[in-house]
């Protein structure tokens, strides 16, 4: 069988053969080249010898079947008592959110008091805003944990979720809420009590939404800047979804408070309770725009966005102008979310540049002495598989290269993925 010739990990032998490493001193370890950065060279073992091993320990293979299951069997039981019992981990509430509780909680005692459609909307649009935070909060203490065997390449785009969730359901259902409020006023309209209060506590819910958004637009000003994007092109694209979460919120928090206000200043004015209820509607219009907008600018985050040509570009050109490479094909550089790239191209490699370097690490006096030596097609075909194994490893060599080149380089790219064509 070709995979007796496989080599295998110690990990990959004990979690696959059930060995433990005392099972593994005495077999014979071959040195291969790593395929991790922080790695040179590590050990493998032949994986016939393995399961040989294998039935050593276990006397057959249908002991060593019943093992395997066994331990997913511990497993799977082990992961759903995580899934059972999982707590999110804890987080710092940002300010905002205590900000929004509070307008919340007091635009409710204003609609209680009032019975304003306007000021109910307002206080299921902080409610909204509110709920939004601890999402956010919880996605991004999702994003920053450690890739494992089932996610493979971390969990950053669980903010884009998080967001995600935010605009279809919290922000729909404030702006179902407003609309359904607004519409039964206009059908039903009552009067309405003195809204001395009400203005009062949109007043203040102005200069504390107002704050907000102005340490959001600086923070996604720098954010922006940093990434060499207009303002305009960095929210579009949804950079960073918890920051642009955030601006949007309070943006659509101030509109919705001078809205709100100006259309109960007109019931003041007038008696007519339909202003009233007009802003009901114009607060869950904007609640409505704003979930569609999350909804879209998230969705895009979570097909898998390309980075900008530019960078393509320059990734691109970086690869092109190294002498072992002749040309690179079917690029492609996916925005991961948190400032990660993943590149991946093929490769077409320069054999005569790639030979050459493994010959300028060799004894060229000694090879053409080995060749003089063959006579016969067997020692021909044995020269000819030791040096074509080593010029594979050199050609591996390469690739490892060129990748750690191109992350050390660009810092943003985490993941890279050259395939030789």
């Amino acid at each position: 069988l070709y995979t007796q010739n496989n080599f295998i990990t110690a990990v990959r032998a004990m979690n696959e053969f059930c060995l433990k490493p005392s099972d593994l001193e005495q077999l014979r370890k071959i040195r291969r080249r790593s395929p991790h950065d922080d790695t040179e060279a590590f050990t493998v073992f032949l994986r016939s010898d393995v399961e040989a091993k294998a039935l050593d320990v276990w006397g057959s293979q249908e002991a060593l079947a019943r093992e395997r299951n066994l331990r997913k069997e511990v497993e799977r039981e082990y992961q759903e008592s995580k899934f059972l019992f999982f707590l999110p981990a804890s987080f710092d509430l940002d300010i905002c959110e205590h900000i929004n509780g509070l307008n919340f909680f007091f635009k409710l005692l204003a609609w209680v008091y009032t019975g304003s459609a306007s000021m109910f909307s307002e206080a299921i649009h902080s409610l909204a805003d509110t709920c939004n935070q601890g999402l956010l909060a919880l996605g991004i203490s999702q994003s920053v944990r450690n890739p494992d065997a089932g996610h493979p390449y971390g969990f950053s785009n669980m903010r884009y979720i998080a967001s995600l969730i935010s605009g279809v359901g919290i922000f729909m259902m404030g702006a179902g809420l407003s609309w359904y409020h607004g519409i039964m006023g206009l059908l039903h309209p009552e009067p309405i009590e003195s809204l001395l209060w009400a203005y009062c506590i949109l007043a203040g819910s102005l200069v504390s939404e107002g704050a907000t958004l102005l340490v959001a637009i600086n923070e996604i000003r720098k954010s922006a800047q940093k990434n060499g994007l207009s303002f305009y092109e960095y929210v579009m694209q949804s950079r960073d979804p918890s920051t642009n979460v955030v601006l949007l919120e309070d943006a659509a928090a101030v509109l919705g408070v001078i809205l709100a206000a100006g259309c109960m200043g007109l019931t003041s004015l007038t008696g007519n309770p339909y202003y009233d209820s007009l802003g009901s509607l114009g607060v869950g219009t904007l609640l409505g725009a704003v979930s569609a907008f999350l909804i879209y600018t998230n969705t895009e985050a979570l097909l898998g966005r390309s980075i900008q040509a530019e960078r393509v570009q320059k990734l691109t050109e970086f690869l092109e102008n190294d002498p072992a490479v002749r040309a690179i094909h079917d690029v492609k550089a996916t925005d991961m979310g948190l400032s990660k790239v993943r590149f991946k191209a093929e490769v077409d490699f320069d054999g005569r540049v790639v030979t050459r370097s493994y010959l300028e690490k060799q004894d060229i006096d000694q090879i053409l002495n080995d060749i003089q030596q063959v006579k016969t097609p067997e020692e021909l075909e044995n020269f000819m598989l030791k040096h074509g194994e080593n010029i594979i490893d050199t050609l591996g060599a390469e690739v490892d290269r060129l990748e750690k080149e191109l992350k050390q380089r660009n810092p943003e790219v985490r993941h890279v993925d050259l395939e030789i064509l």
